[in-house]
């Protein structure tokens, strides 16, 4: 009898194996850069976990199966739902932001077909308790320097804001399985399907020629002065549109130049609450996209407590088949963290860590506008070796202070020497 592998898996021979720990390797340096640490979950969970997150038409499409104890669990089909499940049962306590990473396998019981299988890999990060602008620019960050990197060449960037959609829907009177149906046909990118449900729930055509013309716009800055003028008189929309606008100046900051909005990315889950963003490349046809992230309050749906966390995963298998056809170079990195004394020098304290980074040197920066006194306490947590104090007078003259966090000696550096001092301590 001749013994074959489950349908809609795959082995990996030597080869495939030193790409895919090629590319774990780089992006787990990465995600350490920014101060992110790796954590572990259970390839299988309590079935109900996946079914409050999801619903219960999610049994359909994973791999679920009572244990000796008559337990209902499930292998895991995605891994925010451990995430949050992590976070409630063991951190709790921890300082805010928490910043982790993981990195495990995924199944899910669907048709295999070229890009999507059983059993896959998710590479991902959540960054729990920082509900700021700053927080969402540097996780969009995070996913683009990851790319870059890896020398991955010609994906797209694409960012929205969910509280455009939803505050339009709002308006018109379209709440709960209502406005989460439309937000999950829109997210399939079901037009027809859209079109009908439309009809059936009886929305008015003005709300309805709204909400399709949102949908289909795509662009660079223009594309908010347009939608300005198009709900002017909806304010959640134009709260969330002032949002997405200052997550933009921050991008600049964060060195994150080449990306496109787009208003017709949605979530037909209704615990994501803000900013989204889709990574595709096109190459890789209908399979394209590669990362998807947000901010949502899932830990909220599982225990009431509201905690906002914003992230990204990236589907790794996808990533390693977009850069089979390409040759990246992988780099090395090291750690400090940037600390702006006061508001006014935040632009330019993000500035600096982007520029430490893409040098190779570990760094984070405060995201959560602390005063410097609990910035210092922050990174003593961390264990950081550094700190750049980064205050108007020392800007004045071109400068930083850098702190020994282990032996409290301090030393001014010109800003533009700030790498060759660091790499040389």
């Amino acid at each position: 009898m001749e013994i074959t592998r489950p349908r809609g898996t795959r082995d990996f021979l030597f080869e495939e194996m030193k790409k895919r720990k090629e590319v774990e390797k780089t992006l787990k340096r990465i995600f350490e850069t920014y101060g992110y640490h790796e954590i572990k979950t259970p390839i299988f969970e309590d079935l109900k976990l996946f079914t409050l997150k999801s619903g219960e038409e999610i049994i359909k499409q994973i791999y679920h199966f009572k244990d000796k104890a008559n337990r209902d669990l499930a292998l895991r089909p995605e891994l925010t739902a451990p995430v949050a499940r992590l976070y409630l049962n063991e951190m709790r306590k921890h300082p805010k932001p928490i910043k982790l990473y993981y990195y495990g396998s995924c199944f899910r019981y669907e048709r295999p077909q070229a890009g999507r299988f059983r059993q896959f890999w998710q590479f991902g990060c959540e960054l729990m308790g920082a509900e700021s602008p700053q927080a969402e620019a540097e996780v969009i960050a995070l996913a683009a320097h990851c790319l870059r990197e890896l020398g991955l060449k010609e994906y797209k960037l694409h960012i929205g804001h969910l509280g455009i959609l939803r505050g339009i829907l709002e308006d018109a009177g379209i709440k709960g399985e209502s406005q989460d149906k439309i937000m999950s046909l829109i997210d399939k990118g079901d037009l027809e399907g859209l079109k009908i449900h439309l009809e059936n729930i009886k929305v008015d055509k003005t709300t309805e020629n709204l909400l399709l013309s949102i949908i289909g716009m795509k662009g660079g800055l223009e594309v908010l002065e347009d939608l300005e003028s198009m709900v002017g008189g909806c304010e959640p929309a134009m709260e969330s549109i002032n949002d997405l606008r200052k997550l933009i100046s921050l991008l600049d900051d964060f060195k994150v130049e080449d990306y496109n909005l787009n208003l017709g990315i949605a979530r037909g889950l209704d615990y994501y609450t803000g900013i989204v963003f889709e990574i595709y490349v096109p190459s890789l046809g209908a399979q394209k996209q590669i990362c998807g992230g947000g901010t949502y309050n899932l830990i909220e749906l599982f225990s009431g407590e509201k905690i906002q966390s914003t992230g990204f995963a990236f589907g790794f298998d996808r990533l390693v088949a977009a850069l089979k056809k390409q040759k990246g170079e992988i780099f090395q990195f090291a750690k400090v963290f940037v600390a702006p004394v006061s508001d006014s020098t935040r632009p330019s304290a993000y500035r600096i860590v982007q520029e430490l980074r893409e040098a190779g040197i570990p760094s984070d920066v405060d995201l959560s506008s602390r005063k410097l006194r609990k910035i210092l306490s922050y990174a003593d947590h961390l264990n950081v070796e550094k700190v750049i104090l980064v205050g108007e007078r020392d800007l004045k003259d071109g400068k930083v202070t850098i702190k020994d966090m282990k032996t409290g000696s301090q030393k001014l550096v010109e800003i533009d020497k700030i790498i060759e001092y660091l790499k040389e301590e």
